[in-house]
């Protein structure tokens, strides 16, 4: 079972994020709690959680150190876990993503596993845009997304 929680980071974030037994299961940005029950032993994994993701948002963290336990298909699985090599401050498009876990044709697969991330931020989601270098979709908001990635690039090369 999981646990909720919700952390606020600044006017513009709100999140709400659920733990279960192995891990960090969503962050969601809605805020609205999911139906699961309060378990007072994951307090330490949410507060460490909240932590890191404060750190991130306050310029202070690139690389997350938490267990993560997204629950999706195998195929998500993959796309999520190639999510997690993109670098700090750098994108890559849907289709190098495709390419990355050897399924090139399945550029729209990879883009429906990608919005479908449930731990978004943590596994980076926000670094993936379109071939043309546009913005695509993003559970938060274009303008989420945009501020992510205006975030990482100003400390880049720090």
């Amino acid at each position: 079972m999981g646990v909720w929680r919700e952390y606020a980071f600044g006017a513009e974030i709100r999140l709400a994020l659920v733990a279960g037994e192995q891990g960090i299961e969503q962050i969601r940005f809605d805020a609205a709690p999911p139906e699961r029950t309060l378990r007072d032993d994951a307090l330490p994994l949410l507060k460490r959680a909240a932590e890191q993701l404060d750190a991130y948002f306050g310029r202070e963290l690139r690389d997350f150190d938490l267990p993560l336990s997204p629950q999706g298909t195998s195929f998500q699985q993959h796309v999520w876990a190639a999510l997690q090599t993109i670098p700090f401050g750098e994108t890559r498009s849907y289709a190098q993503i495709a390419e990355l876990i050897r399924t090139p044709k399945a550029v729209r697969a990879v883009g429906a596993a990608n919005g479908r991330n449930p731990i978004p931020i943590v596994i980076p989601c926000h670094r993936v845009i379109g071939s043309n270098g546009k913005l695509t979709g993003f559970g938060g908001g274009l303008p989420l997304k945009r501020w992510l990635l205006d975030l990482e690039a100003a400390q880049r090369f720090l």
